[in-house]
């Protein structure tokens, strides 16, 4: 009796369920798993009273026969089986015995079960960030690789060289990356479903994002640019601009531009990857200050690379002019929207509020 009343003073059996079971031990008896599984079966909700060690490691096994995912507190010696056998144990902190502890996952400081909600939220919060930092990274390799397989496929110029490459790989791109990591919690975090148990962190959805539209944006960007900055030279196909041709100069402000316009492209990235389902602007546009340091810090490193004269020598850079800069201004505008349009056509199309379209790998 005392049990049912503590359930339903929390909320276990109350309106909205099928009632409240109330098994005690006697009521199991000694049999084996598969006369528990008669009592989880049951459509009402379950309440296990005056469980013994035994019994608590019996409901556990019982229930991962099911394919459920179970969570186990305690506190005492005689929990911890349980709670190791369990897929994540809670132990009480103060109050817990050593024992119990060492079995349990996580272990609550300050004995309080709120503590919990406060833990699966930065949890998923870590997670996501996770995933931005990933799909952040990924997508910066449609365009710097399109540069060479355009070189490769047409015989022509190289519209980036190696050692800009690692200046954006080295040197743009960390702290932006990093700054992801500190991303406020989307809107909706613990409103969604948990996540597939054979999940992975990589998911197909998230390579298609990174690859199939921000990459594929950039790199059309990034070629548009070159391009333009060439036939603003003058060069025709098939034209040479090797060194000690007229056109080498021009040839050089056409590659710099190229390295500007990635790195255009990623603010434009970075800025899209802050959020994963829903709108930037729900998330707010200056939350993350460290992304926007990042951001200075990756113009400021740009700035350097293209106007020190000593780095232009070693880099293959060369001073633009104005002109060729406002190429760059609708840049990050433009990776930041195709990335917009694609997750509110997710947000529409998907069953569940927030979360991808169907199958969620």
């Amino acid at each position: 009796l005392t049990t049912a009343a503590v359930a339903r003073q929390v909320g276990i059996g109350g309106p909205g369920t099928a009632g409240l079971q109330v098994v005690s031990t006697e009521d199991l008896g000694d049999p084996a798993e598969a006369d528990l599984d008669a009592f989880l079966r049951d459509d009402r909700e379950i309440v296990f009273a005056r469980s013994s060690p035994e019994t608590k490691l019996r409901i556990t096994d019982a229930l991962h026969t099911r394919g459920e995912v179970v969570a186990m507190t305690g506190d005492g010696v005689n929990d911890a089986p349980a709670l190791r056998r369990a897929d994540i144990g809670v132990a009480m902190g103060r109050s817990g015995t050593d024992v119990a502890r060492e079995a349990s996952t996580m272990v609550l400081t300050d004995d309080d079960f709120a503590t919990i909600v406060r833990a699966v939220e930065a949890g998923r919060q870590v997670y996501d960030n996770v995933r931005k930092f990933i799909v952040y990274i990924f997508a910066h390799a449609i365009p710097e690789i399109v540069p060479f397989l355009v070189f490769a496929l047409s015989g022509g110029t190289v519209p980036l060289t190696v050692l800009q490459i690692l200046m954006i790989d080295l040197g743009t791109e960390t702290l932006p990356a990093l700054a992801l990591g500190r991303e406020p919690a989307e809107p909706g975090l613990m409103e969604r479903p948990p996540r597939p148990r054979g999940e992975g962190v990589i998911r197909p959805v998230m390579l298609l994002r990174a690859w199939g539209v921000l990459g594929l944006v950039s790199a059309a960007a990034v070629m548009a640019v070159y391009f333009t900055v060439l036939w603003r030279i003058g060069w025709h196909p098939g034209d040479s601009v090797d060194k000690g041709t007229p056109l080498h100069e021009g040839y050089q402000r056409a590659t710099t531009m190229t390295f500007l316009a990635i790195v255009a492209c990623q603010i434009g990235t970075a800025t899209a990857a802050r959020t994963e389902h829903t709108s930037l602007f729900a998330v707010g546009l200056f939350t993350n200050r460290l992304l926007l340091a990042g951001i200075a810090f990756e113009i400021a490193f740009a700035a350097v690379v293209v106007y020190v004269p000593a780095l232009q020598h070693i880099l293959g850079t060369a001073a633009v002019p104005p002109s060729d800069l406002l190429l760059l201004l609708p840049l990050p505008v433009l990776v930041w929207g195709a990335d917009e349009l694609w997750r509110a056509w997710r947000r529409r199309a998907a069953t569940i509020p927030g979360e991808p379209v169907g199958d969620s790998r």
